[in-house]
């Protein structure tokens, strides 16, 4: 009977091995007059539960890694937004003021995405 419990659960261990992170969460920060780019690489797509823990309002913008950047987003101070992202499709979280600002990121789906930051 152990020899049976040894061999399921060894199946159970490996087959957990092999599946994929599907959950990301963060607080990132934005420099001022800057931003945050999510996904800037070949991927899946992905969605991101957004919120700004700043009192600055910041915009989120869909850019496709082929160039372009559309369906702008304005986020307001405290105000939590559900975006989806296609498939190689960058988020880019601008921060246009003067002040540094942070938000709060629960990336669900394709997380084997890029990070950066870059100048506006």
């Amino acid at each position: 009977m152990n020899k049976y419990i040894s061999i399921v659960a060894c199946l159970m261990f490996s087959a957990c091995q092999y599946l994929p992170f599907t959950r990301l969460h963060s607080t990132t920060t934005i420099a001022a007059n800057n931003a945050f780019i999510l996904g800037n690489n070949q991927h899946g797509s992905f969605s991101v539960n957004l919120k700004n823990i700043s009192k600055t309002e910041v915009t989120a913008w869909r850019c496709p890694i082929e160039g372009g950047q559309h369906s702008p987003v304005q986020v307001k101070p405290n105000e939590e937004l559900f975006i989806r992202v296609e498939k190689n499709t960058a988020l880019r979280i601008d921060n246009a003021s003067e002040k540094t600002v942070n938000v709060q990121l629960k990336i669900t789906g394709d997380v084997g995405l890029s990070m950066g930051y870059k100048n506006p």
